[in-house]
């Protein structure tokens, strides 16, 4: 028998496997690929709801937390694992410790293939970029671990590259996305589409994602207008998903794919 292909998702909050990949996790499990989802934080600064009756940065962490827990199993996700660093602190975590804790997983897991936010982070969030460098290093360490004799080779790393079409489906719904960081203004940086190499056919699984999105009630006050919006757009929304492959032991050129895990079937 066949050994049954493994997908692993490195985020920085609760509802970035939603938002930002969940078709592709949904797509992949219905596939028989076994999907897990690693978040560095638990979310618990965040807002809650419409911003009344705040329960505290603890009691919003288990909240988002078992929102997440929710989300991934309507996914499909086989498993959910923490890193346990505080949110909007990420960028200042040990690096060496982080990028451990990662490649622990990586060895734990054995993906084939890993995904996660690009070097820009969407727009600049400081909590995704960092999960960007650590989540690429840690492929690296978990190849080569220090002391550790079972090492695992990553196949495949992608990125999240969303070209400008879908970003302007996302601010139609969200406003402009924006981060604050140190007194300067980062929007989102879509991604030329000459750069990007894979994109995946998610029609099919739209209404899963919207659940899994729907499953994040407390962050449901930030996602009101995409209520809104008419089953054709949220399938223009979580129908269709593009990523950079950053790294390739199996295949590569100049030909888009359309499948994660083409060269590993």
């Amino acid at each position: 028998m066949a050994e049954p292909l493994r997908l692993l998702a490195v985020t920085a909050h609760p509802d970035d496997e939603s938002l930002g990949m969940g078709g592709t996790l949904a797509k992949s499990a219905a596939e028989g690929v076994e999907v897990s989802i690693l978040a560095a934080t638990r979310g618990e600064r965040g807002r809650y709801r419409d911003g009344k009756d705040h329960p505290g940065q603890v009691a919003l962490g288990r909240i988002r937390e078992q929102e997440l827990r929710k989300a991934a199993q309507e996914l499909g996700a086989r498993e959910v694992a923490f890193l346990d660093y505080l949110d909007a602190e990420l960028d200042r975590a040990e690096p060496r410790q982080a990028i451990d804790r990662i490649a622990a997983h990586l060895r734990r897991l054995r993906p084939h293939v890993v995904i996660t936010f690009g070097p820009e982070g969407a727009y600049g969030h400081p909590d995704h970029i960092a999960i960007s460098q650590f989540t690429t290093a840690a492929l690296v360490r978990a190849a080569h671990p220090a002391g550790a004799a079972d090492g695992h080779l990553v196949s495949k790393l992608y990125y999240i590259a969303w070209p400008a079409g879908i970003w302007a489906a996302y601010q139609a719904a969200f406003k402009r996305m924006v981060s604050r960081v140190d007194g300067v203004e980062r929007q989102a940086t879509p991604w030329p589409d000459w750069a990007v190499t894979t994109r995946i056919d998610t029609a099919e699984h739209w209404p899963r994602v919207w659940r899994a999105v729907q499953c994040h009630e407390s962050q449901i006050a930030q996602y009101g207008p995409l209520g809104a919006l008419p089953p054709e757009l949220h399938r223009e929304l979580w129908g269709a998903q593009s990523f950079y492959r950053a790294l390739s032991l199996v295949n590569g050129g100049r030909e888009t794919e359309s499948d994660l895990f083409a060269g590993l079937r």
